[in-house]
């Protein structure tokens, strides 16, 4: 055995070298986090948008930020999914990114747009219960709309045509005002009122004719007849009407043809029915006057005088001179049967029915005829003896008579009439005279039998 020099005994400590190292970890370093989308991509300037971030990586998030400025909170829902709140920020495009122990994320696009949309107005302001209305939204901030509501339900359908305008279609609805709004990433905007109608109906009118030249006012009754837009006479626009309540409108009638037409109201919520018979207006032609029997009659009226023409059905009036028949019978669309009130002088005779007033044709007022005397004062029993007739009134004579004989006569003017006494038997016989005045006071006759007999 070898003696070992001093100098070369080692022991554990002498020699560190020969014992094993003491442990050192060692780890692979973490993939840094990343970032595929941002929903919704786009929000108000003024922050407050909730945005769910997705990517890989995402577990143990320090950092979300939009451009420079740190979220308002975040929370990380998954190793891919963070849920964040937008910080204010100013219109434009920024990035968002993510930052873990691992890194930073790369960034994806997120757009501020100016504050949240508003509405200044809704046109029409009212359709039907129905829905199907189309309107037209004007506003502010509408870019990007996500919604349109009419209360409660969504819009139909809607077409974002600018940053302040929309067009959309009503959903149903029921009878009411209800808030409209528009909402896009920026938020909601305050509301606008629209009404539900139900559509318009027209249960009457008064009158319900009226001339073919139009003009006559109409009054239409009926229902849910608030914002009218036009009311027609068949396919002929009113002349003029005004709303008078939900359930009255006055209307001028355009001019028409002969016959019936129905009178329909639209509003925003629709059309009314044209199939009801009391939603009819006809229209009739100006009635017209051919002849008139007798042309005179007493002053004290109460002659039956028949009128003769066209187009005088529905007459609602016979006048006189203005004065109206006491009474009067419409026979057929050619004939009526008046009678005459009283009056003097000459007066135009006209008739009035919903086609307005006829032409005129003159009747007289006739005072009584009255005679004075019979000359010669007497005759033969036989017939053929001439005889003068004085008086006054006498040139309207119908009839002449002796007694119950007629005779007859001639007029000579308005106190003269010629006539031919007829045969009868001899002795006094009253003589009078007719006129369309009446009967005039009785004159002596005086039959004298022939000498011989």
């Amino acid at each position: 055995m070898f003696p070992v020099a001093a100098s070369e005994n080692h022991t554990a400590a002498a020699r560190p070298y020969d014992d094993p190292s003491n442990p050192v970890s060692f780890s692979a370093a973490a993939a840094g986090p990343t970032l595929s989308s941002v929903t919704p991509s786009s929000g108000s300037a003024s922050g407050g948008t909730t945005v769910t971030l997705v990517g890989t990586g995402l577990t143990g998030a320090t950092s979300v930020k939009f451009g420079a400025n740190p979220a308002t909170s975040f929370t990380v829902n998954s190793a891919t999914q963070i849920t964040a709140v937008t910080p204010a920020g100013t219109p434009g495009v920024v990035p968002v990114t993510v930052t873990t122990t691992a890194g930073t994320s790369n960034p994806v696009a997120f757009t501020y747009v100016t504050a949240g949309p508003t509405l200044s107005s809704v046109t029409p302001s009212s359709g039907s219960v129905s829905g199907g209305t189309t309107v037209t939204l004007v506003g502010t901030g509408l870019t990007g709309a996500t919604s349109v509501k009419f209360g409660a339900n969504p819009a139909t359908s809607f077409t974002v045509n600018s940053a302040t305008q929309i067009t959309a279609v009503t959903p149903a609805g029921t009878p009411g005002v209800v808030p409209v709004t528009v909402t896009t990433t920026a938020g909601t905007s305050n509301p606008v009122a629209f009404t539900y109608q139900n559509s318009p109906v027209v249960t009457a009118l008064s009158p319900s004719n009226g001339p073919t030249s139009g003009g006559s006012t109409v009054t239409i009754t009926g229902a849910d007849l608030t914002a009218v837009t036009s009311v027609k006479f068949g396919e002929t626009p009113a002349a003029s009407f005004t709303v008078d309540s939900a359930t009255q409108i006055t209307a001028v009638s355009p001019a028409g043809t002969a016959g019936g037409v129905p009178v329909t109201v639209t509003t925003a919520a629709g059309t009314s029915s044209a199939g009801s018979a009391s939603a009819y207006f006809f229209y009739a032609n100006p009635p017209q006057l051919a002849d008139i029997a007798p042309t005179a009659g007493p002053a004290a009226g109460g002659t039956a005088v028949t009128l003769t023409g066209a187009d005088l059905l529905n007459a609602t009036a016979v006048l006189f001179g203005g004065v109206s028949s006491p009474s009067f019978t419409v026979e057929s669309s050619t004939r009526i049967t008046a009678t005459a009130p009283p009056g003097t002088g000459y007066r135009p005779v006209t008739v009035v029915t919903p086609g307005g007033t006829s032409n005129s044709m003159l009747y007289a007022y006739v005072s009584p005829p009255t005679l004075t005397g019979v000359s010669p004062a007497s005759g033969t029993t036989d017939a053929g003896a001439q005889v003068t007739l004085s008086g006054t009134n006498l040139s309207r004579t119908t009839k002449v008579s002796f007694g119950a004989a007629l005779a007859s006569f001639k007029i000579i003017s308005e106190t003269t009439l010629s006539a031919v006494a007829p045969a009868g038997a001899a002795g006094n016989v009253p003589v009078t005279v007719t006129t369309p005045g009446g009967v005039s006071n009785s004159v002596t006759y005086t039959r004298v039998a022939p000498p011989g007999i």
